[in-house]
């Protein structure tokens, strides 16, 4: 997945063209909306568009220039919102926030960094503003949006931190008291006996119901031993 907006140029089909769409994966065109123009972070906006958005991502093509374009992934738009208010931008649209990746170290002045030397450096835009030419359009592309959203949920890479307990001294050194010192653990990691994943207790548990197994064992081959000798 690419991150943050791109230049998008690729079109199939007669006239003005439509997006490529990896259809292998599953993607869909969910809604097409003529008349949109573009605004990225706070420069002017972009000749009139048509606005693609499929189940993966938002894609404006250029009306006037078939080599215009750009296209940003869901996974990569941090917020979308309607804006009508004036003092925030002068025409009702689609307010989206886009992740670059380098959030970190984007600092106040975005309107100087994005641009270098008049052309526009795309790995610092992290504002989008699609304004339709007809308004009431904007809860309909609000909804649309909402929708393929929850298409694309944000993954979460958990690392688990496995703890092994492979011995009675590394138990005695977290003061566990291990009263039988002949019992021991296997240490194969891929034994299911022992793998706490931060939690000791549980460990330490598995291992006492171990020790008092093997009390119970040793209790009765003491007594079957007194049995025999009785006979």
């Amino acid at each position: 997945m690419a991150v943050g907006i791109r230049v998008y140029s690729e079109r199939v089909g007669d006239g003005g063209g439509e997006p490529v769409l990896d259809a292998e994966n599953g993607e869909e065109l969910m809604h097409v909306q003529p008349g949109v123009s573009i605004v990225l972070s706070n420069g002017p906006p972009e000749s009139p568009g048509t606005l693609y958005i499929s189940s993966k991502k938002v894609v404006w093509l250029s009306d006037v220039d078939r080599e215009k374009g750009y296209a940003v992934d869901f996974l990569s738009l941090s917020l979308h919102a309607v804006s009508r208010d004036p003092e925030a931008y002068p025409s009702p649209c689609i307010y989206t926030q886009i992740e670059t990746g380098d959030d970190e170290n984007v600092d106040e002045s975005e309107d100087s960094d994005s641009e270098c030397n008049g052309t526009l450096d795309l790995s610092k835009i992290t504002e989008m503003r699609l304004v339709p030419s007809d308004p009431s359009q904007l809860d309909h592309l609000f909804e649309i949006f909402c929708e393929c959203a929850e298409l694309n949920p944000e993954l979460i890479e958990e690392e688990e931190e496995h703890n092994w307990i492979s011995s009675v001294d590394q138990l005695r050194e977290e003061g566990t008291e291990v009263e039988d010192p002949n019992w021991f653990m296997s240490e194969n990691p891929t034994s299911t006996i022992g793998q706490s994943n931060g939690d000791h207790d549980l460990a330490r548990t598995v291992l006492e119901l171990q020790i008092n197994d093997r009390r119970f064992e040793d209790a009765d081959e003491m007594e079957h031993d007194v049995d025999s000798g009785h006979h």
